[in-house]
């Protein structure tokens, strides 16, 4: 399965680049829910789990399909719709800032802009959201401000707490039944049907999915009040202090992808995302055998979409915390996303399988276990394993070219060796390439 992004027409201007704290927050509350995925940042998820407050564990449990499998699009920017202002790139300044409707001047995020303390209960996120709203095209330099600064500011676009109940409600019933194939629930508070569809995919997944989803068709309304307290809560027992850190990272990521798409454009800009699983080609050629489509992007990923920028503006997030996965929302009616990691994974999945496969020829694992032990020639090796140097060298080529031997030179003569440090981290090479 694959996320297809067609670049015909897509100039730098339909894609805007935005830090967002309300995305990266999810993304953190996904190590804190997961972070057996996540074992680089499982002492920082156990540390921040064993200190937190009874009300901040309940809901880290209660709310967690709004994080897990499918994230839900309450966490990105464009709620509005659409038209999320692309911007008009310059030379690095391309869909500069946060997205979405509104302005913001350089450093600015509008009145009540305190630091964390500043939000009451009920009213949680709204400063994020701000953020994740604040900027049509060109902003400033710096995205609303510092730190935690302004995530106490109204807005005039719509924001997770004015969102219409309808779309709320049709939002997170998604990510109840963890997924959107074949499901409708546009009219879940009014539709038997769309709410008895819900209440069958949720009751097939771990709980809490279908305890979600009838908190939800229960009461929407104070299902929204909960969510929100629960993320102002999260600023408080640990996002505040993670974001001042994580805001600076972020910006980096994002002003380097800005210049990439100004100076490089659009394909190199988006390959520069995922350079070990991204591929670049051309649709293929039509039935009369002319020539191929439109250039276009590929991700492997397990679910497939199509996005094109020239009809639909795309946002593009960077993310720190929620590495290695790639995430890429594509709701109707709604622009797309591709929440991407800072540090993207070095090897993708079909090199992470093309690895274990190699490694599955009984005649292949006889030469590792010489070659791990000292390195050898190909004659060594030839007459070792009883085969002709032919076959030797083309097993050695095999595992060359997939990093899992290297070479030395000695005079006239060339040993192979198992790079063991490759071999030992297939694994998690693995396990890292699964996720993404």
């Amino acid at each position: 399965m694959t996320v297809v992004i067609v670049l015909e027409g897509a100039v730098p201007g339909r894609f805007t680049v935005a830090v967002s704290p309300l995305a990266e927050l999810a993304a953190s509350l996904h190590v804190l829910t997961e972070h057996e995925h996540h074992a680089d940042r499982a002492p920082w998820a156990e540390e921040v789990v064993r200190t937190a407050p009874p009300a901040f564990l309940a809901g880290l449990r209660r709310f967690s399909p709004l994080w897990t499998a499918l994230r839900w699009r309450g966490f990105y920017t464009g709620l509005d719709g659409p038209a999320c202002g692309g911007g008009t790139p310059g030379r690095g300044t391309a869909g500069r800032g946060t997205a979405g409707p509104g302005t913001a001047g350089p450093g600015t995020a509008g009145p009540g802009t305190a630091g964390p303390g500043t939000a009451g209960r009920g009213t949680a996120g709204r400063g994020m959201e701000a953020r994740e709203a604040s900027g049509r095209g060109t902003v400033g330099q710096r995205v609303a401000g510092q730190g935690t600064a302004g995530w106490g500011a109204a807005t005039r676009a719509p924001t997770l707490a004015r969102l219409p109940l309808d779309q709320f409600a049709e939002l997170t019933a998604y990510s109840c039944a963890s997924g959107y194939l074949g499901y409708a629930f546009d009219r879940l508070l009014h539709d038997p049907a769309q709410a008895a569809a819900l209440r069958h995919a949720a009751s097939g997944l771990p709980e809490p999915h279908l305890a979600l989803a009838e908190d939800l068709l229960r009461g929407p309304e104070a299902l929204r009040a909960d969510v929100l307290g629960f993320l102002d809560l999260c600023r408080h027992v640990f996002f505040g202090a993670l974001w001042a850190e994580t805001e600076p990272v972020l910006t980096s990521a994002a002003h380097r992808v800005r210049q990439r798409l100004a100076d490089e454009g659009p394909a190199a800009a988006l390959m520069s995302l995922s350079p070990s699983s991204a591929q670049l080609a051309h649709a293929s050629p039509d039935a009369a055998g002319e020539g191929g489509g439109p250039l276009r992007v590929i991700f492997d990923k397990v679910h497939h979409a199509v996005i094109t920028p020239a009809r639909t503006p795309v946002l593009l997030i960077p993310t720190l915390y929620g590495a290695p996965h790639l995430v890429v929302k594509n709701e109707p009616g709604l622009p797309p996303v591709v929440h991407f990691p800072v540090h993207s994974p070095v090897v993708g999945v079909t090199l992470a399988r093309s690895r274990m496969l190699a490694l599955t020829d009984p005649r292949r694992v006889r030469l590792c276990r010489l070659i791990a032990r000292q390195s050898m020639t190909t004659a060594d090796l030839a007459h070792r394993l009883a085969m002709t140097r032919p076959q030797v060298s083309r097993h050695l080529r095999t595992l060359r070219d997939l990093g899992l031997v290297r070479t030395e030179r000695h005079g006239r003569y060339v040993h192979y060796g198992l790079d063991l440090a490759a071999v030992g981290r297939i694994g998690q090479d693995v396990a890292t390439a699964l996720q993404y």
